[in-house]
């Protein structure tokens, strides 16, 4: 059970990081960002995006901030996990 709760975290963040890969590969294509699913997938990856690009100007016409994103995601996700495996260790939850 708590392997499974793990799992189910990782891949939430895994989600994410996919959704903010396909926002930046949809920029080099001209998509209509008025579809119900582009604009869901631009407005909650933009979210989060825009925390780093307040901090990180572009380099010229490339914006390096969803590689940054994605580094703290993965760094992020990383201790959550570990956190969690932790936590339910302790608890005797995992063997």
């Amino acid at each position: 059970m708590a392997i499974k709760i793990i799992e189910a975290i990782a891949n939430c963040f895994y989600v994410f990081l996919l959704m903010i890969f396909v926002r930046c590969l949809l920029t080099w294509f001209p998509v209509n960002w008025e579809n119900p699913i582009l604009k869901a997938l631009r407005l909650s990856v933009d979210l989060y995006l825009d925390l780093f690009r307040k901090i990180i100007p572009p380099l010229g016409y490339i914006d390096i901030s969803p590689i940054v994103a994605s580094f703290v995601l993965i760094i992020l996700r990383n201790g959550i996990i570990y956190l969690a495996a932790y936590i339910m260790a302790a608890m005797g939850m995992l063997g």
